[in-house]
Formats: structure tokens, C-alpha cells, sequence
């Protein structure tokens, strides 16, 4: 499973020119399933976003979690995340979980925030998102839980 975090001041994602999702300060979470991923990953996603220190502390260092800073989380499907750039111009999108896959478990990911975190947002699968954020730091990670 992969994801694209980024620490954000706000974040929002409109589809058909309506707010679906915002938060203040968290986290955006940009998801993509890949072809083996199973539901475990996509709780083991969620408990590493949750934990990972990347707020800063009264001393400036990044040493405080999502959930230390009652930051809210935004959690978006991605695909393009799989993108295979490598041959060509156009990329090749195979590497991307099929889209019941897909939405089975982008949908695991966000009930299993939702366990855990009070405040959880989201964007809309497969729909055309246009997502809005202000990147504080800026601070941008990529992440990938395997097997």
C-alpha cells in the first residue's frame, strides 16, 4: 500500500464544485492500493500515520504525532500513486489495484482512522477531486507498507 503524506495547515477536497472534506491542521493522506495489498495493510497505514512524528515540539523539532497535536486527518484515493514512469511518456497506471480492490481498501482505511481518530475526512473514490492544502513546513512523505 502506498501514501503520499503531507503536514498541512488545512486541506480540503471538492468534487462537482462542493466541499466534501476539510481539515485544519493534520495530515493529508493521498492512498493507493496496489494489487496484493490486503486489509492488514491497510491497518498497519493507518497506526504508522497516526504515530509518525513529524509535528514540531515546543523545541522545534519534529517529535510530536497527529495525534499529539489533536490534528485532523484528510485521507484521499489516489491510484496515480502507482504510477510506472519508466518506459515512455504516458505512465502506466498496472501497478494500481483493480477498482474493487481499490475501494475495498481505501473504505478499510478510513474505518480504521475512524477507530482511532476523532477527526477523519475524506475525499470521494474514483470521483474527480479537486483537493485544496497549505503543506506547513513544507513537509511531504512518502510512505509503503509491504507484505
Amino acid at each position: 500500500m502506498l501514501a503520499l503524506i503531507q503536514r498541512v495547515a488545512e486541506a480540503s477536497v471538492d468534487v462537482g464544485g462542493r466541499t466534501i472534506g476539510a481539515i485544519g491542521p493534520g495530515l493529508l493522506v493521498l492512498v493507493c492500493a496496489e494489487p496484493a495489498d490486503t486489509e492488514a495493510q491497510a491497518a498497519r497505514l493507518v497506526a504508522k500515520l497516526l504515530k509518525l512524528r513529524i509535528f514540531s515540539d515546543e523545541a522545534g523539532r519534529m517529535n510530536r504525532s497527529v495525534q499529539d497535536v489533536a490534528g485532523g486527518l484528510l485521507i484521499v484515493s489516489q491510484f496515480t500513486l502507482a504510477a510506472d514512469t519508466r518506459g515512455g511518456n504516458r505512465p502506466s497506471f498496472m501497478g494500481a489495484a483493480p477498482p474493487e480492490l481499490g475501494r475495498r481498501l481505501y473504505e478499510a482505511v478510513l474505518a480504521e482512522a475512524r477507530r482511532h481518530h476523532p477527526v477523519v475526512a475524506t475525499g470521494e473514490f474514483g470521483a474527480d477531486m479537486q483537493v485544496r492544502l497549505v503543506n506547513d513546513g513544507p513537509v511531504t512523505i512518502p510512505l509503503q507498507i509491504t507484505g
